[in-house]
């Protein structure tokens, strides 16, 4: 599944550790940075290498939102709505982003540019409404500012 020079980094990864299973997270991002995303397959390659079992690695996939379990568009829209951004104006700033870029919650854009989706709450509450771009928070959003920044990627 994974190249030689992969499961080498990997293994270099995982020697930083006091135990295999603590390096998960690392190993994990890795998986993600390597292949965009992280499937079954991919879980069960890590719960080997770390001595553990694919359900302890999907439950920490599907806990944390920084990992994709499906493949996403280049730039990875995350739209919190808890109740600070809910309050604020992030259910329009959702249907505004559904409308602008034609697909819905969960989806991709056809040409793979663009992906959207909702979570719960991203920390930032004092500069509601916000969204996460990729890695980059992007606060205190209008619908104008919204659309320079997305009409500004490539």
């Amino acid at each position: 599944m994974f190249g030689s020079e992969f499961a080498g980094r990997v293994d270099t990864l995982v020697e930083r550790y006091p135990e295999p299973k603590a390096a998960m997270l690392m190993v994990l991002w890795e998986v993600q940075k390597d292949k965009g995303w992280i499937d079954a397959e991919s879980e069960a390659w890590v719960a080997e290498r770390l001595g553990t079992s694919p359900a302890q690695v999907h439950g920490v996939v599907s806990f944390y939102t920084m990992y994709k379990q499906k493949p996403m568009g280049r730039h990875h829209i995350q739209v919190c709505t808890t109740l600070s951004c809910m309050l604020r104006g992030s259910d329009e700033l959702m249907d505004h982003l559904k409308t602008k870029l034609g697909i819905d919650e969960g989806e991709v854009t056809a040409d793979g540019k663009f992906s959207l989706v909702r979570v719960e709450c991203l920390g930032s509450c004092d500069t509601a409404p916000m969204l996460q771009l990729n890695d980059d928070y992007h606060e205190n959003l209008a619908l104008e500012s919204v659309d320079r920044l997305l009409d500004g990627l490539d």
